[in-house]
């Protein structure tokens, strides 16, 4: 009898030592699963995010040399059109991630920058200028640098930096999105992301 109960004893612990790898086994290979969905997903929003707008502007440039003891002068001036291309972009490819496989933790290190570009294509029209003050290249430049810093201003004063920060928001919200389904958890600055909207708090 004894020896019926301890055989049977062996057997049980057999049963559940394999049943316990197995379960083990089955949790690893879930682990692993998940980890590439998770790195699969990430290299799927490491792509070029970029928001564009078109701002145009209108000003006049003017400037007047004297000459003989301020007697004379030699004028020039411009009627000057603006249009410009603006693009907001954020270059996801270098997002730099780390995943906790045994803490089932995905950790966002970086968020990359946004990058602003100004396209500005610049008109002359009512070019007028005397002979002793004429357009040379450092009047095309001087008015290429206030057209920039102009325009520069119109963008930091519209929504299309917001606008890119949405799309920004809605890329990384994928990740959340997948992490969240497979009971992970997502974080940015030692901090949990709990929901979509916490990225709308986080400061990029």
């Amino acid at each position: 009898m004894k020896k019926f109960l301890l055989g049977a004893i062996v057997v049980l612990l057999i049963v559940f030592g394999y049943r316990y790898y197995d379960n083990r086994q089955t949790e690893r290979e879930q682990l692993e699963q998940n980890s590439q969905l998770i790195q699969e997903q990430i290299k799927n929003v490491g792509k070029l995010v970029v928001t564009e707008g078109n701002f145009s502007q209108v000003w006049s440039y003017k400037d007047s040399k004297k000459f003989y003891l301020d007697v004379f002068s030699a004028r020039k001036k411009a009627l000057i059109v603006v249009n410009a291309k603006v693009t907001v972009s954020y270059d996801l490819s270098e997002l730099e991630t780390e995943i906790d496989e045994e803490n089932k933790r995905v950790i966002i290190k970086s968020i990359p920058k946004e990058e602003l570009n100004i396209y500005p294509d610049i008109q002359y029209y009512d070019v007028t200028q005397d002979y002793l003050n004429q357009f040379e290249a450092s009047d095309y430049n001087t008015i290429k640098k206030k057209v920039s810093a102009s325009i520069r201003k119109k963008v930091e004063a519209s929504t299309i930096k917001s606008n890119a920060q949405n799309r920004l928001i809605s890329e990384l919200s994928k990740i959340y999105i997948l992490t969240n389904s497979m009971g992970w958890t997502l974080e940015y600055n030692d901090m949990p992301v709990n929901s979509q909207n916490d990225f709308s708090d986080i400061k990029l």
